[in-house]
């Protein structure tokens, strides 16, 4: 790589229309780049894969980061982008089909539909006979509860509020700009347990971790209402498929309407599956592409994060000559001695900032002049330093 040239590798296919942010004289991007300065994928796993030491950013383009060894790259000081919102219309868009093939039984009725033979009169005749083993419900008037209120969750509340259902949600990270895009007809609940009691569907838009898995337990599913409905666009390890398919066998839950198939739920006969389709649209992949290019460009360029999962948010303004960019442990002064290092070996600091998440900490120094690879090497030494990087010049 050149002193101004950045070498990008892309797994899987990342939209052009994402693509094309990477301004080509800066950067290099493709499928068979060696030693990349940074990494985008989509659903690869990188944990089965070796990410080469030259790696200093991971973008996702999508929101889960599940496939991505996140705590290792935080050890190493590499921020993990993801693309948050950027496909919530398309989600919420699947999630209210996914409620409406749930209550009006349109698999079923679709298969019983293609199954017909004959003339129009014998099919008229059919049809008559045969339609009420599919007659369902309507949402109106029915409780929606939803599950984590963020870009998806949040989206998905005012579609219930709007197809005019009473809608109820839990989030305890709901932050006060999600809130302030919620239709104050939602009602944010004080706990699970209560949500679960009073909903007729639960849709559910929290991330794999361990303090979600097997969110939807058996001893949840029995609080609900009979014929309750839930619908799963987040991740299969969010609900108890056991218990799931337990409750439908008994008649206690309706209906299960999944994005994760699995031998259990594929031909179930309550249970709708769908092909992991909840953000394949191509509106969807271009706006997860543009957003997480974007937020790699900004780091490479400046030093700039925004929508890290591992990395504070720290967003830079004017213009920068010379700069450079750490990360390290937040148990230590880090920026403090940073800063007594760079001072000590005659290096102007103009200014300097820095946020903490975790345990890690990163700043941003830019100085009076450029800081020579020597004074670099020194920074680096400094106990509980992750990574250093002098900015390149454009």
């Amino acid at each position: 790589m050149s002193a101004s040239r950045f070498r990008i590798l892309t797994l899987n296919n990342i939209s052009p229309v994402g693509l094309a942010r990477l301004d080509a004289a800066r950067y290099e991007t493709g499928t068979t780049i060696v030693d990349p300065d940074a990494m985008l994928v989509r659903s690869a796993d990188l944990h089965t894969m070796p990410i080469a030491d030259t790696v200093k950013a991971i973008g996702r383009a999508g929101s889960g980061t599940n496939n991505i060894p996140v705590p290792a790259m935080t050890t190493r000081g590499v921020p993990v982008f993801n693309a948050p919102g950027a496909n919530a219309n398309a989600v919420k868009e699947l999630v209210i089909a996914g409620l409406i093939m749930a209550s009006r039984s349109i698999g079923p009725g679709w298969q019983f539909a293609r199954g017909l033979e004959g003339d129009d009169a014998t099919l008229h005749k059919a049809v008559e006979a045969g339609k009420k083993a599919f007659a369902g419900f309507e949402l109106s008037g029915r409780t929606l509860a939803v599950i984590g209120l963020g870009a998806i969750g949040g989206r998905v509340a005012n579609a219930g509020v709007a197809l005019g259902m009473r809608v109820v949600g839990f989030d305890p990270a709901l932050t006060v700009e999600a809130a302030w895009q919620l239709d104050p007809r939602v009602t944010h609940l004080r706990s699970l347990d209560e949500l679960f009691t009073v909903a007729d569907y639960v849709s559910l838009h929290v991330p794999l971790m361990p303090a979600t898995r097997g969110l939807v337990s058996a001893g949840r599913l029995q609080m609900m209402r009979p014929g309750a409905v839930i619908v799963n666009f987040a991740r299969e390890g969010i609900v108890d498929e056991a218990a799931i398919v337990a409750a439908l066998n008994a008649g206690a839950l309706h209906a299960y309407v999944s994005d994760f198939p699995t031998a259990a739920t594929t031909r179930h006969p309550r249970c709708v599956t769908l092909p992991h389709l909840g953000a394949s649209t191509g509106e969807a992949e271009d706006n997860c592409a543009v957003m997480v290019a974007d937020q790699v460009r900004d780091f490479l360029d400046r030093g700039d994060v925004r929508n890290s999962v591992n990395f504070p948010q720290v967003i830079t303004a004017g213009p920068l000559a010379h700069r450079l960019v750490y990360a390290g442990a937040s148990t230590s002064p880090l920026s403090s001695m940073m800063l007594a290092t760079l001072e000590t070996a005659g290096v102007t600091a103009t200014t300097s900032t820095s946020g903490t998440r975790g345990d890690l900490v990163y700043g941003v120094v830019d100085t009076a002049t450029e800081v020579p690879a020597a004074v670099v090497e020194q920074l680096r030494q400094v106990d509980g330093v992750s990574m250093v990087r002098v900015i390149p010049p454009a």
